[in-house]
């Protein structure tokens, strides 16, 4: 039986849209979030030893990483409809994709979001202007700068294409829907028309649904 193990408003949700897209049964076992920290709790560790989401156990396979979870499950579960065919131009740019989400888009995204709470609780008050200072700073001349470039980049490759890979929904926009949904709350899409489509045929699609009905909805 498949077994997602699922922290709250996390990545893990992306592992649920996919399981409802290849229409497979599953179990899901909820990790609460540590209300002070904001951390994954210890009890994940007992099923992978970096404690972190998402995790995957299937029969005896425990799996980590989310792009090694699509890999597994759509190779084992028969999701080549999810897959643009080999030596294609679409297939390397869904390789591309599935890569640059974890790669190349999230590290830039979580430091974001770690640098804005660098002025805020639990940081220790008497040191919070200074964090705040260093953030500003940090977010003005690299963070923010970067994004932009980042989200010019994929305004411009989706006026091109329907989707990620190509003209067809793939695992890559699966994997891709994390760091547009945390985009979507950190910062400007009012002048990015084809990335807000994008993100709202991904909402639109019933096994998306399905899965938030399931996971609950993000709150990035």
């Amino acid at each position: 039986m498949i077994v997602v193990h699922h922290l709250e408003n996390s990545r893990s949700q992306r592992i649920l849209w996919l399981l409802e897209e290849l229409e497979l049964e599953y179990e899901i076992e909820v990790y609460r979030r540590d209300p002070e920290t904001m951390l994954a709790p210890a009890a994940l560790k007992r099923i992978h030893p970096l404690g972190k989401s998402p995790v995957l156990t299937d029969d005896a396979h425990t799996v980590a990483e989310s792009g090694a979870i699509i890999e597994y499950l759509v190779s084992r579960y028969h999701g080549e409809a999810l897959v643009p065919e080999a030596d294609t131009p679409e297939r390397l740019r869904y390789t591309y994709w599935m890569h640059y989400a974890e790669g190349s888009a999230m590290p830039l995204l979580v430091m974001r979001l770690v640098f804005s709470k660098l002025g805020k609780p639990p940081v220790p008050a008497v040191i919070r202007p200074i964090g705040k200072l260093l953030a500003n700073g940090v977010r003005q001349k690299f963070l923010d700068p970067q994004l932009e470039r980042h989200l010019d980049y994929w305004e411009s490759e989706l006026s091109q294409h329907a989707w990620f890979a190509g003209e067809t929904f793939s695992a890559a926009d699966i994997q891709m829907s994390f760091p547009l949904l945390a985009a979507e709350s950190r910062a400007d899409l009012s002048k990015r028309p084809h990335i807000r489509k994008v993100l709202q045929k991904m909402r639109d699609r019933p096994a998306y649904q399905r899965a938030i009905e399931r996971g609950g909805e993000l709150r990035l």
